[in-house]
């Protein structure tokens, strides 16, 4: 189980590839099924365009929260292993926000849980959005339906 919070911009796909190659908690072997969550910053959200967003998290508290998912994801399904990647500070439209990425022995728990993951951490996990409009800012209050 992987957790990483960063404000730096990261590949998605070099992030996947780094840790299979050497750091999978199973081995490289071990695996049939990735499943894989990207998510990107929108240029809309409400009807409004949106030029950028600041993301803020609880430190400490975040980790803890992605981490303890993490585990209570491996305790429901078979995983090889599990990576969340996030990140927080000032993003523009098209950088990846959140990458999820599940990798068990066959697909259906692969896609359960990556699915489960997305969505424990959109409901529950500490972070808060401030969206940047032409005409000013604003907090994101309700999360898209998954």
């Amino acid at each position: 189980m992987n957790v990483v919070i960063t404000d730096q911009p990261f590949d998605p796909w070099q992030q996947i590839q780094t840790l299979q190659i050497g750091g999978l908690k199973g081995g490289a072997a071990d695996f049939g099924a990735t499943a894989v969550f990207v998510g990107t910053l929108r240029d809309f959200n409400e009807g409004d365009a949106v030029e950028g967003m600041f993301l803020e998290h609880y430190p400490g508290m975040t980790e803890r929260y992605l981490e303890k998912i993490s585990a209570e994801a491996a305790d429901r399904w078979q995983l090889v292993d599990t990576l969340i990647v996030h990140r927080v500070g000032e993003l523009r439209p098209a950088d990846p926000i959140v990458l999820v990425a599940v990798w068990s022995a066959h697909r259906k728990a692969a896609f359960d849980a990556s699915r489960w993951l997305m969505e424990a951490l959109k409901s529950h996990a500490p972070f808060w959005k401030k969206e940047q409009l032409k005409e000013g800012s604003r907090w994101v209050e309700h999360n898209t339906p998954g």
